[in-house]
């Protein structure tokens, strides 16, 4: 997908794009990559990342399998809009952590001329919209989402199964505490607990 070009090269504004989709699904690699080639064509980029997310490293956003670019951990999502001035593109990892003024920073900040790219998961562990994710696809131009492989039957998944017993919405984990599932694997795994 190429979106670095627009047709009418007067108009001043820029965009948001959002990558989206479960865990495990690639979400940060594709963040990762748009970001590099935005580096690469010398563009001025800035990367942040909510500052409890320190599951690989704390100022670093990296990828499952291993690609980092360095970024800046905030605390909320107006931070943002402080830290981004002078900046071409500005990538956000973990959206749905953030705060609901997530949306607004980000249009904010597409309405000065910034290419946004923001990654984060759709949904919740129990198949619920997640957080600001929602909001910022409808304001959002571009929009990808991005699908995993069920662990159980091999099928594109979406979902992001929890496999422990916690129900605290926030809980940072890798595949011990997750595995991506398919609709009908994510049902019946459901519908396993329900029956407990």
């Amino acid at each position: 997908m190429f979106l670095e070009n627009t047709v009418n090269h007067k108009e001043q504004f820029g965009w948001i794009e959002v990558i989206c989709g479960s865990m495990f699904s690639g979400k940060t690699e594709e963040l990762i990559r748009r970001l590099k080639r935005a580096q690469f064509a010398k563009q001025r980029v800035e990367i942040f990342k909510p500052a409890i997310d320190t599951r690989y490293h704390d100022e670093m956003v990296v990828s499952h399998d291993a690609n980092e670019i360095r970024s800046t951990p905030v605390p909320a999502a107006a931070n943002i809009l402080i830290l981004a001035q002078g900046c071409d593109v500005i990538g956000i990892d973990e959206a749905q952590f953030f705060d609901d003024e997530i949306v607004r920073v980000c249009n904010d900040l597409a309405n000065q001329g910034i290419r946004v790219i923001v990654a984060g998961l759709d949904m919740d562990f129990k198949g619920n919209p997640f957080g600001p994710m929602p909001a910022l696809m409808a304001t959002a131009e571009y929009v990808t989402k991005v699908h995993a492989v069920c662990t159980r039957t091999g099928n594109l998944a979406n979902y992001s199964f929890r496999k422990t017993d916690n129900d605290k919405l926030v809980m940072l984990g890798e595949t011990e505490e997750y595995e991506p599932l398919s609709r009908a694997a994510y049902f019946n795994a459901m519908k396993k607990i329900q029956e407990k």
